[in-house]
Formats: structure tokens, sequence, C-alpha cells
């Protein structure tokens, strides 16, 4: 009966100790979820790199960022900007430029549109390397400039380990393909996707089978024409994800031919530019028949 009773008592102290851990846990999450969302890093130090002094008004009414609260996988963030008008000659978004506050280089890339794009509206997928705000800003071609941002939990995205077959990602690097919708509309924006097999590395992620850190090496500039015509010009660094995925709109007026063009880098310093080597050249092509 004593015995019984004792372990009668320490169950019941488990359980109030369990209890007290998880009442401990629901407060404590309210002021990581804030910690998280702290926007210093933007304020005080990227606003003013990227930006100045330049008014920038915060607003879904240009731009919106789609994105999943909670990613799944934090090297493969799926994120959509959705521009709010249509490009056209007297009026349009010229350049967005994304950034994750809290990634070790914020810097995610620098995306130029045109007229010809369309619509200045851009699908990828990005690493997140802790809970941070995803914003873009868009510059419009009068130089007024709107953001929006979405905040997102992920953990440890720049620096998930590389895939288990490095060797055969690097015999694929350069490869690229377009895809595009069956039904194509002389005149209207169309929808293309673009997919490029490069490892995109960061510099901060360690290799399966030598268990060393590999140096970053990355893809820099990409260039997407439709007839000689800039459709999409971008400056990207090592927040893309591996195998970069792009979604964006151009207006194919008449057959014509679409071209793809990109570069990479190799970096001495995941977080630095000022030591870099320039790597290949790369493009592709694909008959568009409206």
């Amino acid at each position: 009966m004593l015995l019984a009773f004792k372990y009668r008592l320490l169950e019941v102290k488990m359980k109030v100790q369990m209890i007290k851990m998880l009442f401990f846990v629901i407060l404590l999450t309210p002021q990581m979820v804030s910690a998280a969302k702290d926007e210093s890093n933007w304020n005080n130090i990227i606003r003013n790199q990227y930006f100045s002094s330049s008014p920038i008004e915060e607003s879904n009414s240009m731009i919106e960022i789609v994105a999943p609260y909670r990613a799944e996988d934090p090297a493969l963030v799926p994120i959509k900007i959705n521009s709010k008008i249509n490009q056209s000659a007297d009026r349009y978004i010229k350049k967005i430029t994304v950034f994750v506050d809290k990634n070790p280089f914020p810097f995610v890339g620098e995306f130029e549109f045109t007229p010809y794009s369309g619509k200045a509206d851009l699908a990828m997928r990005v690493r997140v390397n802790t809970y941070s705000y995803i914003r873009a800003i868009a510059e419009m071609n009068d130089g007024k400039l709107y953001m929006t941002k979405k905040f997102v939990k992920a953990s440890g995205g720049c620096s998930a380990p590389l895939g288990a077959d490095l060797d055969a990602a690097m015999k694929r690097l350069g490869k690229m393909k377009f895809r595009l919708n069956k039904s194509i509309k002389p005149g209207d924006p169309t929808l293309a996707q673009l997919l490029i097999s490069h490892p995109n590395i960061t510099g901060m992620q360690m290799d399966q089978v030598t268990r060393f850190i590999k140096k970053s090496h990355f893809i820099d500039q990409l260039k997407v024409t439709f007839d000689n015509k800039p459709v999409l010009t971008a400056k990207i660094d090592i927040a893309i994800s591996a195998d970069p995925n792009f979604r964006f709109y151009f207006i194919p007026n008449k057959s014509g031919k679409l071209k793809a063009e990109f570069s990479d880098i190799s970096c001495e310093k995941p977080t630095s530019r000022k030591v870099c080597t320039k790597g290949k050249s790369y493009s592709t092509s694909y008959t568009v028949t409206p």
C-alpha cells in the first residue's frame, strides 16, 4: 500500500511539473515570436544601405507577398510577389528588391522589369535562416517606393546540408528549361517558368561526403529577353534556393525567341562580396509561337 501510494504521489508530481512547463512555454512563445519580429536589422542597417533616406510607403496597394507563415523546408520557401497594376509605358514597376531581414546576408535579389514584362509578378523559392520578415520594395518608373512584408517561421535554410550527390548536381550545372502555358494570346501577358540546374552553394553548407564547408558558388546575374527586348533582369545572391525556379510574365506580340542567360560567382566569405571570382556564363532559348 505504502509503495503504491509513493508511486501515485510521484506520478502526480510529474504531471504537475509537466503542466508548469507547458504553462511556461505558452507564456514564453508570444515573447519569442515578438523578438523574432524585431525589425531593427531593416530599420538600422538594410534600409539605410540600400535606400538611404528615400521615403518608402508601406502598403499592399502596389505589390503583395504571398508566403507560408510556417515553412515546411527552410531551404525551399516558396514566395510569390503579386503586382497590383499592369505594366505600361506610362506607369510600371521598374524594380523589385527582396530581402530576408535576419538572413546572414539579407539581400535576396534585385529584379528589374519593363513594360514588355506585362506584369511585374514574380515567384521563386528562397532560403530563410531564422524567424524573419521577408520584404519586397517596388520602385516605380517615377521613382516612388512601396514596401510589403510577410513574417515567416523557418530555421536553418542557409546552412542546410548539401545534397548527397553534389558531383551529379555539378554535372547538371547550367542546364535550363522554359515552361509556358499552352494557350498563348498575342499581346496578352503570358506566364513563363524558367528552371535552372545549379546547386547555389551558400558558403555555409556542409558537404555530406567530406564533412567540410563548401565555398560559396551561386548565380549572381540573370537576364531574360524576348526578341532581344528585356523582360526580366536580376542581380541575385545566396538566398535563392538550389536549382532556382522563377515564374514571371512577358508579352509575345508575335512569334519570337525567349532567351535566358545567367552567370555565377564564387566568394571567399558567404557574407562578403569583396573577394569573389567570376564563374561561367550559360544561356538557352525557346521559340514562342502565339
